[in-house]
């Protein structure tokens, strides 16, 4: 006897599966744990298979149209799936087998649209990029790009579907994000080609159509005499004593903001003077040597009864498990009464780069790999952390003495 509504509503479980058969192969299995699936046996080439069809409810016995507003749809009901594999074994063709092959093909495309490819390009450089340049690129990815180029094929994708996107972004007035964007962008599809999902890159014919980002100086003060008025205003700032230590230390050290205020004390080795910063926090992956002046230590050492407690030598205000907000130097600074075109905390190391090289006369190579910039030697060999490390000793003490005395003055 087929089905009927009732019947497939009211069937209930038994200490065993079992099914109940509506006819031209069509069944319910009713699972012991009371699941429902419709399922079709049929021959093919001389074989017994077996189709699933759905999930009862979600797929009724019979079909029936769905009221959606204004509109109606049809739901196709088990008899109804059932009839139409019929039809393709008819044809020649194996539901199964077809059923099999559409898997593997949404599955291929939901592995190579632009998103996944991006997500998966940016697990893999993860684990060389520092956590905050980690989280602005998948941020940019997220918020310019996904939207309008996440779900299509990353091989589908042209240069005026990425130049549309980029446009976008410079609408806005972010014509320096929107070149970032274009970067990203191709090393995503850079990352495309080496897997095999496309064959060129779409961002290449690009260059020159975007508007030219204006090259902007960050701003810096390098007067000797205005470096004094600057540390004195620093040792007169009156916010919190965490924000102030930073500030005293940021000139001495002159590392870059985030490589200051995400310092851990397991990095400091004040008996040998000397802060070491791994890899995984340096902009250029890697690890980087601070010798520290007997200023430094002082600021460190009285620091150390406030925050020894966090794993941080600058500890955020809500919480001893972060650090330092990454725009508490700033702001420190325009309370200061420095405006942002003044005096950043990035301008501390053109500060000391300027004076360095202009008033003290220390050697080029060793300002630049105190600074951790890209320093080679005359055979073209990148210089190991600990190259000059004594003569770097000597050049950031008498760093300290110097802005001592101009302070004093």
């Amino acid at each position: 006897m087929p089905l009927t509504d009732i019947k497939v509503r009211n069937a209930k479980p038994k200490d065993k599966d079992y099914k109940l058969f509506d006819g031209d192969g069509l069944f319910l299995l009713v699972n012991k744990r009371g699941g429902k699936y419709w399922r079709l046996k049929y021959r093919f080439e001389g074989k017994e298979k077996t189709l699933a069809l759905g999930v009862y409810p979600d797929v009724p016995l019979r079909g029936h149209f769905l009221e959606e507003g204004d509109k109606e749809s049809w739901i196709d009901g088990a008899r109804d799936l059932c009839a139409k594999a019929r039809k393709q074994i008819a044809a020649g063709i194996d539901p199964g087998a077809l059923k099999k092959a559409k898997k593997v093909e949404n599955r291929e495309i939901d592995e190579n649209t632009f998103e996944a490819v991006a997500r998966e390009w940016h697990q893999k450089q993860i684990g060389a990029w520092s956590e905050s340049h980690a989280k602005t690129t998948l941020r940019r990815l997220e918020r310019d790009v996904f939207p309008w180029l996440g779900s299509k094929l990353i091989r589908d994708i042209e240069a005026p579907d990425v130049l549309k996107v980029l446009q976008k972004v410079e609408a806005r007035g972010a014509v320096e994000t929107a070149h970032r964007v274009k970067v990203i962008c191709g090393q995503v599809f850079r990352y495309a080609i080496a897997t095999g999902r496309v064959l060129s890159d779409p961002t290449a014919p690009l260059k020159g159509a975007l508007t030219p980002v204006k090259k902007q100086h960050l701003a810096a003060i390098i007067d000797p005499k205005e470096v004094a008025q600057l540390l004195r205003a620093i040792d007169g700032y009156i916010g919190a004593p965490i924000v102030k230590a930073a500030l005293q230390l940021q000139p001495l050290v002159f590392v870059r903001p985030g490589e200051l205020r995400q310092a851990k004390w397991d990095e400091f080795d004040l008996d040998n003077a000397l802060w070491s910063i791994p890899a995984e926090r340096m902009k250029t992956r890697q690890p980087h040597l601070v010798p520290l002046s007997s200023q430094s230590l002082l600021i460190l050492r009285d620091l150390y009864p406030m925050t020894r407690r966090s794993e941080y030598v600058f500890p955020g205000y809500r919480s001893n498990a972060r650090p330092l907000s990454n725009n508490a130097i700033n702001a420190a600074l325009r309370r200061m009464g420095y405006a942002k075109d003044e005096m950043t905390g990035h301008g501390f190391r053109a500060m000391a780069r300027t004076i360095l090289d202009e008033v003290l006369k220390f050697r080029p190579d060793y300002i630049e790999h105190q600074l951790a910039h890209a320093v080679r030697d005359p055979n073209g060999r990148a210089y190991n952390r600990t190259a000059h490390l004594e003569e770097r000793r000597a050049m950031m003490q008498a760093w300290a003495d110097y802005l001592e005395a101009l302070r004093e003055e």
